[in-house]
């Protein structure tokens, strides 16, 4: 019989954290009382009001694998901007390369191409097996350009997504299952469109979903994550990938690959370790090294056709992602970090460490006779207070209980282990080390111990 948790403690445990999270930070608490008034939420960037806490921390400074915040407290970084910094922070050679571009050299936005960017594009293509790449500033554009360009080419209007699947905030992906049909994420604020008209939307590892839904004939591209890392990490069950591939190609739709967070499968997500076959890939967040940053690879025989449609405007009305896409500041940031820091020697240390995460959580949840699972994705591994383990999002999005997740990143916090507010996942860097992985495992056993199990 598993254990159960006393959630009456539980409640109580968690405002002791809490009382405990803002006596250790005055100097954030001030911060925050100082500068929230003129930020919506009170923060910069809304998702950062996401915290466990009555506050967020705020950053004093940041290296390799640990952040600093305004109380001096030197957190053990599994975070890593959710993926954005998973280079580590401010990597020598990623600095080196931004300091001389924007310095020494000068101009980041001039709307000239740089060589950086022809040396990118084809380690990327080497990396994924994508001909052809073109560059935004974010993951979130790349998708929106890829979803433009493939209705384009088909002729098509529709996109079908994985319900919770991750693709930044595309209209098109706010779509789920529910009990009388396909419904509108919860919490979708001020859509343009109501997102059943535009989308349809197959369940992860659902290969009968999804042929029934491409049987409407209208879907211009699947926009998929090929494991999915927006709620939790949940892992293709064996010869799910193929039938997507095999039954996209049978309905005349593309199919894009999303390796915004599964570049952590390695150097070349999973596209590469899997030996998967997209007709697009999109990119963002780690592949700069912290510098803003998107990219979509084409296929040659896309790629073609797209460029030689007489219909198809790519230079003038159609053009993408701004003025600053492809601006000469990110593409020198992205060649050092793919060229001297995200390379196939620290990936096989990132993945090794994850190993060793996922193993010491696996006997943390036995040695508590937790009903929780955990899964590992190349760099990065996750626990879900689940088991057996979901097999699609809206399973994953059941297992929600954020009065425990707060309660676990507030301990953590407290003692010196940050982890990305909206998840429980432990991403490795370049930097991280064993002994950083051996302090967190420590650390969450000392939390699970002092849970009211019964």
């Amino acid at each position: 019989m598993t254990a159960s948790i006393d959630r009456t403690r539980l409640a109580e445990l968690l405002e002791a954290e809490r009382t405990a999270f803002t006596q250790r930070n005055p100097a954030s608490a001030a911060a925050h009382a100082r500068t929230a008034g003129h930020l919506l939420g009170g923060v910069p960037m809304t998702w950062m009001a996401k915290s466990a806490g009555p506050f967020p921390l705020y950053l004093d400074r940041a290296h390799g694998a640990r952040v600093v915040d305004l109380d001096g407290h030197e957190l053990v970084d599994f975070c890593l901007g959710d993926t954005g910094a998973m280079a580590g922070h401010s990597p020598q050679q990623t600095v080196d390369a931004v300091q001389r571009r924007y310095g020494e050299l000068g101009g980041a936005t001039t709307m000239m191409p740089t060589e950086d960017a022809g040396v990118v594009a084809a380690e990327l293509s080497r990396r994924f097996g994508m001909a052809q790449w073109s560059f935004s500033l974010t993951a979130t554009d790349a998708n929106r350009w890829a979803l433009r360009l493939a209705r384009s080419v088909t002729g098509r209007g529709r996109v079908l997504v994985n319900p919770y699947s991750y693709h930044g905030s595309v209209d098109e992906s706010f779509i789920v299952t529910g009990p009388d049909g396909p419904v509108a994420r919860a919490g979708n604020v001020g859509p343009a469109y109501d997102v059943t008209l535009t989308s349809r939307v197959a369940e992860f590892n659902d290969l009968d979903a999804l042929e029934r839904e491409l049987a409407h004939g209208d879907v211009a591209a699947v926009l998929m994550e090929p494991a999915m890392t927006n709620m939790g990490i949940v892992l293709p069950e064996a010869g799910y990938l193929e039938g997507v591939r095999e039954l996209t190609r049978a309905a005349g739709t593309l199919l894009i690959n999303d390796e915004t967070h599964t570049i952590s499968a390695g150097p070349g997500g999973c596209t590469a370790a899997w030996g998967l076959d997209p007709d697009i890939v999109t990119l963002g967040k780690a592949i700069a090294g912290g510098i803003p940053i998107g990219a979509y690879g084409l296929s040659a025989e896309l790629a073609d056709r797209i460029w030689n449609d007489p219909d198809t405007d790519l230079v003038d009305t159609g053009g993408v992602g701004g003025t600053l896409a492809g601006n000469a500041l990110c593409l020198a940031a992205a060649r050092a970090t793919l060229e001297h820091v995200l390379t196939t020697d620290a990936y096989e240390r990132m993945i090794q460490l994850a190993g060793d995460y996922t193993l010491g959580v696996e006997q943390l949840i036995a040695r508590h006779d937790l009903p929780w699972t955990i899964a590992q994705l190349g760099a990065r591994a996750e626990y879900r207070f689940v088991s057996p383990a979901p097999v699609n999002g809206t399973q994953s999005h059941a297992a929600t209980d954020i009065e425990l997740e707060d309660y676990l990143h507030l301990f953590l916090l407290n003692r010196g282990i940050y982890l990305t507010p909206f998840h429980n996942m432990a991403l490795m860097s370049p930097a991280t080390t064993s002994d950083d992985v051996a302090l967190h495992l420590e650390i969450l056993g000392a939390a699970l111990a002092g849970l009211p199990l019964h």
